[in-house]
């Protein structure tokens, strides 16, 4: 009996977000807040990014991932700068796939993409952030070679400690 093979009944498909897709975006990172246990840190509206993603001077990019049309995915990114490495490259600050797609490669499709992107723009090398209980993650981002970084560690100031900082008299200058 000749062996069967299966037909391919998706089409998955990694697109430029578009500023049509700003609500859907924002969906998608309320619910990757939710399922880190964190959904009370997402302060961003759609109009943030909105203004900020597909304004004049666009701080981010994303990436898209549509199976059959229906969106699958996003990968929100920005270009960085090692002065160390003399090279540009990219930090992956969202990465998100809808529960129902997962397990189809489409987080790793998007980064590929994303990677690739980089590199065809000169670019040498991506770096991202994992939440430090989201052992899935940490998991899948070891599987395709993104390594926890031992001496380096994330640090940041945020809010009304962010604005006290950047609004304090430089220089020992007196307001």
């Amino acid at each position: 009996m000749p062996e069967k093979t299966q037909a391919r009944t998706t089409d998955t498909v990694i697109r430029p977000g578009r500023i049509e897709d700003v609500d859907t975006i924002h969906a998608a990172i309320l619910k990757l807040g939710t399922h880190i246990g964190a959904p009370e840190e997402i302060i961003s509206t759609a109009d943030d990014l909105r203004s900020y993603g597909f304004g004049e001077k666009p701080a981010f990019s994303t990436l898209i991932a549509e199976v059959d049309g229906e969106f699958a995915g996003l990968c929100l990114h920005f270009p960085i700068f090692s002065t160390w490495m003399g090279r540009p490259g990219v930090y992956v600050q969202d990465l998100y796939v809808e529960d129902r797609f997962r397990g189809r490669k489409i987080g790793e499709l998007l980064l590929r993409h994303v990677a690739a992107q980089c590199r065809k723009e000169g670019g040498v090398y991506l770096r991202l952030s994992v939440d430090t209980d989201n052992e899935g993650a940490k998991a899948f981002y070891e599987r395709l070679g993104i390594a926890w970084s031992s001496y380096e560690q994330t640090q940041k100031i945020i809010g009304d400690a962010f604005f006290a900082f950047a609004d304090a008299p430089q220089n020992g200058e007196q307001e």
